[in-house]
């Protein structure tokens, strides 16, 4: 097909459980494969597997979409020309398409028992067979088997794989793969409970939808050839098909599984997209890191945000190789995207992070706040540890903490003492009134500057690392700075008093 010709493209997640980071990749590359030939990108929940359905999944997946800025044309919450866009709802068409297979021969009822199934498979196990489908009912009249059906018989429905022969289907990053029919099973197409399963659910939707690349995991390789049989049995045109690379666990070895998330959520990491939102990570970031996670421009290119992603992509220069995820990188593009914010697109952001750590958000001195910080972020909630004490009201330092290196107490006590007479009589405490005053302090002193200004560091934030500290001070305030100060000597008064010495 055509780079020119637009595609319609679907992503078709199952309500099965958190929205995860292939599942996010695979919704990436239809979206910018859309978004590139001015195609639709269509999103179609694919929910038929009703015992592992979880109520309230399908909105996450919408709302992960929709952090992630993958914005879709049609889909169960906005409607379209082809509709629905849930398969539960497609059930009569299922049920339309799987008679025509059967009408051609291509498919047929298959009544076996669950207890004859298990017997075949041991049988199977002792004789050291793959388990398949012995195709017992596949040799049943078709005549007799409408009667049995017309007669109630509980039945499936199974696809009729021809015996002999290969089939070949063309995968658009590996080539033509060709196996033996005799390797492709009698897979079930439609259940017992008149359910449609993936195999006959997606050939039709895809279809009906004319969706003109499918892009998915490689864990849909092993029934690969099944699919193109079963486009080929309707005589449709096959859909480009995109099987993208597995992830591996960040060591590389092992494929990355949604249970790995519960570890490395105590290192702060997920798999899962709406905990990389909580765990103060863009989308942008997220986007650019997933994007190259199977994918590349060149060989030196890395930072990407969505309008050059959605110019640069290409299906050619995707990569079939497992990927590992590497949450380094995840950090690495996160810090990227946040100093590519504006001042005012930054403060908005960190704000929800002050907020549920219980602070007051004085939103003028949020703005303020982050010229000093940002270069120090790698993710949003660094912010809070970072910056918090702008928004404290009782800043409680660690006494120890206020003794300078190589200082004794009473030393240290001094510097405050001196510092707070310094301060006192001032008009303000920007950086040019303050700073000069301090240094030349420190120059007469015969003290370093780093035991002078570390003193003062712990006092006015409570921390031993902050942001540069007299642009610090002129947004704390001389009225707070004062006060944190006072306190601060009064704590190694306390110190002196118990006769500590460091």
């Amino acid at each position: 097909m055509a780079a020119n010709i637009p595609a319609r493209v679907r992503f078709a997640p199952s309500p099965t459980g958190h929205m995860h980071l292939g599942s996010a990749r695979t919704a990436l590359y239809d979206y910018l494969l859309a978004r590139q030939t001015g195609g639709q990108f269509v999103l179609r929940i694919e929910d038929t597997d009703r015992k592992r359905f979880v109520p309230g999944a399908e909105q996450e997946l919408m709302d992960g979409m929709s952090w992630l800025g993958l914005e879709w044309d049609e889909g169960p919450d906005k409607g379209g020309p082809y509709g629905p866009y849930r398969q539960t709802e497609r059930r009569e068409i299922y049920q339309e398409y799987a008679q025509k297979l059967i009408q051609s021969g291509h498919a047929y009822y298959c009544f076996c028992t669950p207890e004859r199934l298990e017997q075949m498979r041991q049988e199977q196990q002792h004789r050291k067979e793959s388990p398949h489908y012995d195709g017992t009912c596949r040799r049943i009249d078709p005549d007799e088997a409408a009667r049995r059906v017309a007669n109630g018989e509980r039945h499936v429905i199974r696809f009729k794989t021809p015996r002999e022969g290969t089939t070949t289907v063309v995968d658009h990053l590996r080539g033509a793969i060709t196996v033996d029919n005799e390797r492709i099973d009698d897979y079930i197409l439609v259940k017992s409970d008149g359910l449609a399963l993936y195999h006959l659910a997606a050939a039709v939707d895809d279809h009906l939808m004319q969706i003109t690349h499918v892009i998915r995991g490689s864990e849909w390789l092993p029934t690969f050839p099944l699919h193109g049989l079963i486009q080929r049995a309707f005589g449709w045109q096959e859909p480009v098909w995109v099987h993208l690379s597995v992830f591996l666990k960040p060591s590389g070895k092992g494929k990355m599984s949604k249970r790995e998330s519960s570890e490395l959520i105590k290192d702060g990491y997920s798999v899962f997209v709406k905990d990389l939102e909580s765990l103060g990570y863009l989308p942008e970031g997220v986007v650019n890191w997933i994007s190259l996670m199977g994918w590349s421009y060149d060989d030196h290119t890395e930072f990407f945000d969505m309008a050059s992603l959605v110019e640069k992509f290409s299906l050619d220069k995707l990569n079939p190789s497992p990927a590992a995820i590497n949450f380094t990188k995840l950090d690495y593009f996160n810090g990227l995207h946040i100093r590519a914010l504006s001042q005012a697109d930054l403060a908005q952001r960190i704000r929800p992070y002050f907020v549920e750590q219980g602070y007051v958000v004085d939103d003028q001195r949020l703005y303020q706040i982050v010229p000093l910080i940002r270069e120090r972020l790698t993710t949003l909630d660094d912010a809070v540890a970072f910056a918090g004490f702008f928004f404290k009201s009782d800043l409680q330092p660690v006494p120890e903490e206020l003794v300078g290196k190589d200082l004794s107490v009473v030393q240290s006590l001094e510097v405050l003492r001196r510092s707070l007479a310094i301060l006192a009589p001032l008009p303000d405490v920007r950086l040019e009134t303050l700073e000069p005053l301090m240094r030349e302090y420190v120059d007469n002193s015969g003290l370093k500057a780093g035991q002078v200004f570390g003193i003062l560091r712990v006092a006015i934030t409570g921390q031993k690392v902050s942001p540069p500290l007299f642009e610090s001070i002129e947004i704390v305030g001389k009225a707070k700075v004062q006060e944190r100060l006072e306190q601060a000597i009064h704590l190694l008064e306390v110190l002196a008093a118990d006769g500590v010495e460091r």
